[in-house]
């Protein structure tokens, strides 16, 4: 496979009344072509930020750290996002070599303006089409995508859709300018089970069919597990554990991804109670010293994972992990 995103040590802070918070910190990681990586954590682990960083699209007071790096590696050569500043120069990324997909539909779409129309303006904008051919493309996706009668959905306003179908008209309005990179935020967490599986299948077919790259961020690990290749888990603005998702879900190596595993349903035993990660995750505002999970963690070795930070280190290959716990067994400190 081919290269495509090497994220290096993005560290992202927000400036707030309340003074400088940490929402990602020194997060590192890399995408290849055709390749599906799931980013999974609780609400508040910095999924999206981390995201919306690819494209420069968190809030003004962002501030990302020196050593943040963004190297998306396109046919005319590697491209640091980090060093484009304008609008015009950012438009090589954003519905450019990116799309995304947002959280929620209904807020994404303007509600003044049809579906169509705004289908028809980014393609304007980012392709070299009239508004005749823009228009053509724009039913076609909406098409590919699962809608019925697609021509006549194009000249209606969001809130005329359901929620699989606005779901469906965002997949196709980030698809329509053919991105090396789709970033699916939370794309199935308002859909009924149906719809969900649906629009699971639609992007395997479309990873296959266009060869392209895909950040899939959700907090439920068994959507990961029907979808992605990899598997990033984060908590607290911190990658804790890496690797394949069926090696990651087997044999997890870090306490919060076990935790998560084990707070999924049962489907073979229904009876049996639901077991959470015990206590919440803690406000950016009082981030914890040392390993940020340690403050939940049932297995914290006491003195150490207070005080210091853990390193990744290797399992094999592909699977690393952040867990002093880890380490000891293994031997490796």
């Amino acid at each position: 496979m081919t290269r495509l995103l090497d994220v290096e040590n993005l560290t992202l802070q927000f400036d707030t009344d309340e003074g400088r918070i940490t929402a990602v910190d020194d997060v590192s990681f890399s995408i290849e072509q055709g390749q599906v990586m799931g980013l999974v954590g609780e609400s508040g682990s910095g999924k999206s930020v981390t995201a919306k960083s690819l494209m420069k699209l968190n809030a003004r007071n962002a501030v990302y750290g020196p050593q943040s790096r963004i190297i998306l590696h396109l046919d005319d050569g590697p491209v640091d996002v980090m060093t484009l500043r304008s609008a015009r120069e950012m438009q090589l990324v954003r519905g450019g070599a990116i799309s995304m997909i947002f959280q929620e539909p209904m807020a994404s779409f303007a509600p003044a303006i049809t579906i169509g129309s705004q289908m028809v303006e980014q393609l304007l904008i980012h392709t070299d089409m009239n508004k005749k051919q823009a228009r053509e493309l724009s039913i076609e996706m909406l098409a590919r995508v699962g809608i019925s009668d697609a021509a006549r959905r194009f000249d209606q306003y969001a809130f005329e859709l359901s929620g699989g179908m606005r779901q469906r008209a965002m997949i196709a309005m980030a698809l329509s300018t053919r991105p090396r990179l789709l970033i699916a935020d939370e794309p199935t967490t308002a859909l009924d089970v149906t719809i969900q599986a649906q629009v699971i299948d639609l992007m395997k077919d479309l990873v296959a069919e266009f060869g392209m790259a895909i950040i899939f961020i959700t907090h439920d690990l068994g959507v990961i597990a029907q979808t992605a290749d990899t598997v990033a888990v984060m908590y607290l603005g911190r990658l804790v554990e890496q690797g394949p998702v069926r090696e990651v879900i087997r044999t997890p190596a870090h306490p919060y991804t076990r935790g998560l595993i084990a707070a999924l349903p049962d489907l073979e035993n229904l009876d049996k109670p639901l077991t959470p990660v015990p206590g919440d995750i803690p406000s950016p505002l009082e981030r914890p010293t040392g390993c940020v999970f340690n403050t939940r963690c049932s297995v914290a070795i006491e003195g150490r994972c207070q005080h210091e930070v853990p390193q990744f280190m290797q399992l094999d290959d592909h699977h690393r992990v952040a867990c002093h716990l880890a380490a000891r067994e293994r031997g490796a400190a």
